[in-house]
């Protein structure tokens, strides 16, 4: 782990009255926009918030989270005012097994924002990372997204939160397979990101929830499979248990699983929650 260096004092905060004039508009996905100064972590307090009868549309965004979580609960943080931290409260109607698609579906709208908004071309390595810096093993973690169940009396609730470097150097971020926006030499107006992202996520989101979350017929498999980096590669897939899946990534089903085929051509899926680590086979990120 890097050693923290100096905070910095350039790093503009954001207009959280700005952020919700633009993205809560009648008739639209987001109902509310709230940004903290701090956080632990944005998906512990939004799970929390769901759990206590927040509404579907809820955005919790912190400019310095200092206890962030990645998948199986690895921790991380960030310098404040130098990522776009949040999350984002759903409460989706539609079957269960294909829930699997909501953080797919934020890969996808944060590709379209970061594009849209910094320039930058990233790709997504599944199931929950966004990638840039050029192509094969040369991508590095641009973003990580977290998706976690949040039940209440109002029903169930999906939260996901994303995490996206924006204005680290390289001091300040934590492994050397990560990068920023910053480094690849993109726009860091983290307020246009956001509206970025957001706007993205709900139009996909719209499309998809209106489809029954048939990704398929709502087009966002098509989107996932064109943006991933990972289809088509030899991977490694780390199970629990200690047990090893090799082959080739050969597509992502209807539940939003990888679909790994093994030499003898049969295929085994499997889901985001199955896996402990994916790896190239020639051991890059």
């Amino acid at each position: 782990m890097a050693t923290d260096p100096a905070p910095r004092t350039d790093r503009p905060p954001l207009d959280a009255a700005a952020l919700e004039r633009a993205l809560v508009r009648p008739g639209g996905l987001w109902r509310r926009v709230r940004v903290v100064p701090e956080a632990g972590s944005t998906n512990t307090d939004l799970v929390g918030a769901a759990q206590g009868g927040a509404p579907g549309g809820t955005v919790l965004v912190t400019e310095h989270q200092t206890a962030g979580r990645g998948r199986l609960d690895r921790a991380f943080h960030t310098p404040p005012r130098a990522a776009l931290t949040f999350s984002v409260l759903l409460r989706p109607d539609v079957p269960s097994a294909r829930l699997g698609w909501l953080p797919l579906l934020m890969g996808a709208a944060a590709v379209a924002g970061v594009a849209a908004a910094s320039g930058v071309r990233a790709r997504l390595k599944w199931p929950n990372d966004v990638l840039a810096g050029g192509d094969g093993g040369a991508e590095r973690k641009l973003a990580g997204i977290l998706a976690e169940a949040a039940f209440s009396a109002e029903g169930p609730g999906v939260v996901i939160g994303m995490g996206l470097n924006v204005d680290q150097d390289r001091a300040e971020l934590p492994v050397p397979t990560a990068t920023s926006l910053a480094l690849e030499g993109g726009g860091r107006d983290r307020a246009a990101l956001l509206r970025a992202v957001l706007d993205a996520f709900a139009d996909r989101y719209t499309a998809w929830h209106g489809a029954g979350g048939d990704a398929d017929a709502c087009g966002l498999a098509a989107e996932y499979r064109e943006r991933c980096a990972t289809i088509g590669l030899g991977v490694r897939v780390h199970l629990p248990g200690g047990r090893l899946l090799e082959g080739t990534a050969a597509d992502v089903d209807a539940q939003g699983r990888l679909v790994v085929r093994g030499p003898g051509g049969t295929g085994e899926a499997v889901s985001a929650g199955d896996v402990v680590h994916v790896r190239r086979a020639d051991g890059a990120y």
